[in-house]
C-alpha cells in the first residue's frame, strides 16, 4: 500500500521534471526573444502558461499512473500505451528548447505536429484501458490544439525566425 502511494506520486510528478527543466533552461529567452515576436491577439498571457502546465502535467501524470496500474505495471500489454505516452512526453519536453532555446520555428512546428499525433494516439490507446485516464488527457489535447495554432501563427507571422538563431 505504501509503495502504491510512491508510484502514484512518481508518475504524477514525472511530467513536471521535463517541463520545469525546459522552462529553467529557456527562461532568459522569453523576455529577450519571445516578447519581440509577432503574436496573435488571442495569445495567452505569459502568466497563464505555468498555471496551465502545472494542471496539465499533473493530470497526465496521474492518468499515466492509472493506466500503468490497470495494466499491472510494466507488462507487455503496457508497451504500446505507455510507449506512446513516453514518446509524446519526450516531444512535449523537446518543444521549449527547440522554440525558445534554438529559436527554430521550423523544428518547433514539426515537433508539435508530431506531438499532436502521439498525444491523440495515447488517448486512443488509453480509452479501452481506463476511461478516466483518457478523459484526463482531454484538457491537455485542448491546450495542445491552442499551442499548435499559436505555433503555426508565430511560424507564419515571423518568417525571419523560421530557421533558428542567427545571432
Amino acid at each position: 500500500r505504501g509503495r502504491m502511494w510512491a508510484y502514484t506520486v512518481g508518475f504524477t510528478v514525472l511530467p513536471h521534471v521535463g517541463g520545469f527543466l525546459g522552462w529553467f533552461l529557456n527562461r532568459k529567452e522569453i523576455p529577450v526573444w519571445y516578447e519581440k515576436l509577432k503574436k496573435p491577439s488571442w495569445c495567452p498571457s505569459r502568466r497563464m502558461f505555468p498555471v496551465a502546465w502545472t494542471m496539465l502535467y499533473t493530470g497526465m501524470g496521474y492518468a499515466s499512473y492509472l493506466v500503468w496500474n490497470d495494466l499491472g505495471g510494466c507488462s507487455s500489454k503496457a508497451i504500446v500505451p505507455l510507449g506512446l505516452y513516453g514518446a509524446q512526453l519526450a516531444l512535449n519536453w523537446a518543444w521549449p528548447p527547440l522554440f525558445f532555446g534554438a529559436r527554430n520555428l521550423n523544428m518547433a512546428l514539426v515537433d508539435i505536429l508530431c506531438l499532436d499525433g502521439l498525444a491523440i494516439g495515447t488517448l486512443c490507446s488509453w480509452y479501452p484501458i481506463n476511461r478516466v485516464a483518457a478523459l484526463l488527457l482531454l484538457p491537455y489535447l485542448g491546450w495542445l490544439a491552442m499551442a499548435t495554432c499559436l505555433t503555426i501563427r508565430i511560424w507564419k507571422d515571423n518568417p525571419e525566425q523560421k530557421a533558428g538563431k542567427s545571432d
